[in-house]
């Protein structure tokens, strides 16, 4: 399992290219000529960018859902909806494909925030938006995601 560290801005080009930091690519490395895949975020406006192991270990879970069950069958299609795999090229470029650009809203400036095993793909202002609006509530949010008695942080 991969953990990716940072928070990176730059910029895309037209065609969608972002040219990743040394410092991410080189964290990247050890997953790099294995592929992404990319996709929407289920929760925020942005994309979502995933080392093709993590991507299978997911898919794995995803696969033991049973499909007779509406619910499922409908969350899978969701979920997967716009997904495409993608590569770093060799001058460490990504390109982000033109719907899923639509659909994050990215425009010229980017963010590439780390989260945990994946890469958020922000569009700037978004991501800034979004940090705002839950900056007021973090403190509590982190004593309920993390605050629970008995559990070690080793």
């Amino acid at each position: 399992m991969i953990n990716f560290i940072g928070t990176y801005e730059c910029k895309a080009d037209v065609k969608g290219r972002v040219m990743i930091p040394v410092t991410l690519k080189n964290q990247m490395a050890p997953v790099i000529n294995k592929g992404f895949v990319i996709k929407r975020s289920v929760f925020q406006p942005c994309l979502e960018l995933y080392p093709m192991e993590e991507w299978n270990l997911l898919m794995e879970k995803m696969n033991r859902k049973n499909r007779f069950k509406k619910k499922n069958n409908d969350f899978i299609r969701r979920f997967s909806a716009g997904v495409k795999p993608v590569e770093i090229d060799a001058t460490g470029r990504l390109l982000i494909p033109k719907n899923l650009i639509a659909i994050a809203g990215i425009t010229k400036e980017v963010v590439l925030s780390s989260a945990i095993n994946i890469i958020e793909i922000w569009d700037k202002d978004s991501y800034e938006k979004v940090l705002d609006e839950t900056a007021e509530n973090f403190a509590e949010l982190a004593e309920e995601v993390m605050g629970e008695d008995g559990d070690e942080l080793s």
